[in-house]
């Protein structure tokens, strides 16, 4: 019998007052998201109310209407709520939709002011969530029951995440990819839509961008070089010493054109490097260890699992690259969200 991947659909909901750029954020990256082979990885659903909707009134009013309604939300792996400029009590229909689609298990997610959708029904109780950071005290008040994080990008906590304004929803949408299908398919997918690799969730929303006094990107150099020398057990004062400055000025222009820390981006481009050793070659941990400047598997091992939530060999068995041909006679890629059904079913 012959099989075939199901996508993993992704259902994007349009409330009234929506944010154009918010909206079209999740069909950009998960339609851009393909194997190797250039096989499309996701489905991706705009799903409105009856009678249509209309873009947000302060940033280029649009009709939006869609053949997909509120009942499309229920066969959907993931849905997403971008935000819209009305941030009052969402229909009763609209809510129990984003109940049910919780309560059967799909993944639900906000970008920037949609976190107040998801708090309205009740998906974010007790859960720690972020949203734009203008917004953030107002969600705190309406919605006590909610931990609000304003200082980071987004949040995922399992199957509810939550992202900041704007590029941060790029981030998330970029996080998921890696989720369901690794490194390599997230940053093929970043490469198609010209975006750099996804940012860390946990990287600072609000981030100064100075510009030197010689009009170039202060950092980029140094980025660039810690990049090629990720192998290298580097010190703070290595760094500064490339940098031609202060560990203190290092650490400041860090904070302020990176939004984190040196030993931060640095531990997580390792992480991300190794990731893609995982997937993409069959080097033993102990050498990949040595490739990313953790000098131990140990070390590497305590590392990826505090940033990844996984160990590195059970990365690698979810998310080691096979040949399409394969993949398609074994069935989805262990961790990813597809289902396999027989061609005939379909």
């Amino acid at each position: 019998m012959r099989y075939v991947l199901a996508m993993h659909i992704v259902a994007v909901l349009a409330l009234d007052e929506v944010i154009a750029f918010d909206l079209a954020v999740p069909g950009q990256v998960f339609g851009s998201a393909t194997t190797e082979a250039g096989v499309p990885l996701y489905e991706v659903r705009v799903c409105a109310p009856p009678g249509g909707v209309a873009t947000s009134s302060k940033l280029g009013r649009m009709r939006v209407e869609t053949p997909y309604g509120l009942d499309a939300l229920a066969g959907a792996d993931t849905v997403i709520v971008p935000g819209h400029e009305e941030h009052g009590e969402p229909p009763g229909e609209v809510l129990d939709a984003l109940r049910a689609a919780g309560g059967r298990g799909a993944r639900v997610a906000s970008i920037c002011v949609g976190a107040f959708v998801l708090a309205a029904a009740g998906l974010l109780d007790g859960r720690r969530a972020t949203t734009h950071w203008i917004h953030a005290s107002a969600l705190a008040r309406r919605y006590p029951r909610v931990s609000v994080d304003p200082d980071v990008l987004f949040v995922d906590e399992g199957r509810v995440l939550t992202s900041a304004g704007v590029a941060a929803g790029i981030d998330l949408c970029l996080h998921l990819v890696r989720r369901d299908h690794g490194a390599a398919t997230a940053a093929r997918t970043a490469r198609r839509i010209i975006m750099p690799p996804q940012r860390d969730g946990g990287q600072a929303q609000f981030i100064r961008h100075e510009d030197p006094p010689d009009g170039t990107a202060a950092l980029q150099p140094t980025l660039a070089w810690l990049e090629a020398n990720l192998h290298r057990p580097l010190a703070l004062e290595d760094i500064a010493r490339h940098a031609s400055v202060s560990v203190r000025t290092l650490t400041r222009r860090f904070q302020e054109q990176a939004g984190t820390t040196p030993r931060q981006w640095l531990s997580r481009a390792r992480v991300r490097r190794a990731q893609q050793l995982l997937e993409s070659t069959d080097l033993p941990v102990e050498r990949i260890a040595t490739e990313t400047g953790y000098g131990s598997a140990v070390t590497l091992r305590a590392h990826f699992a505090r940033r990844v939530g996984a160990s590195p060999q059970a990365y690698r068995t979810a998310f080691r690259a096979r040949p399409p041909a394969r993949a398609a006679e074994s069935g989805p890629v262990p961790g990813a969200r597809a289902r396999v059904l027989p061609a005939e079913t379909r």
